[in-house]
């Protein structure tokens, strides 16, 4: 998950830190399913090219969705754009609604760490 391929949205300048573990726990769920998101995108997705109607790409906007509102809505969401993505499909920008709320940082490959207390 190249920081060049997805919305600047979807990266940050976060990191995790050892003394985070214990509040990192319940994003686990999230960043598992980010990690398939990076595999996919990093193989399967190059073999297709650019061919997406939308910007960003199906497989981006499924780590924006995942990253703001966890890997259950998240996955509900890009399900949701992948069935809207078909030939007589206009196209266009479609980005996810940021979460209200949303208080985590991500790092810059997309992953979501809790928010430091520094």
């Amino acid at each position: 998950m190249s920081s060049a391929t997805l919305p600047a949205s979807a990266t940050g300048d976060a990191h995790f830190s050892a003394s985070d573990i214990l509040t990192a726990v319940p994003l686990l769920p999230r960043n598992a399913v980010l990690a398939v998101l990076h595999a996919y995108r990093a193989t399967i997705s190059h073999a297709y090219g650019d061919v997406c109607k939308y910007y960003p790409s199906c497989s981006a906007y499924a780590v924006g969705a995942v990253q703001q509102h966890g890997a259950v809505k998240g996955a509900a969401l890009a399900a949701a754009r992948i069935a809207r993505c078909h030939p007589w499909a206009q196209g266009g920008i479609d980005d996810v609604r940021p979460r209200e709320g949303f208080r985590h940082h991500l790092t810059p490959h997309g992953f979501v760490v809790p928010p430091r207390k520094d």
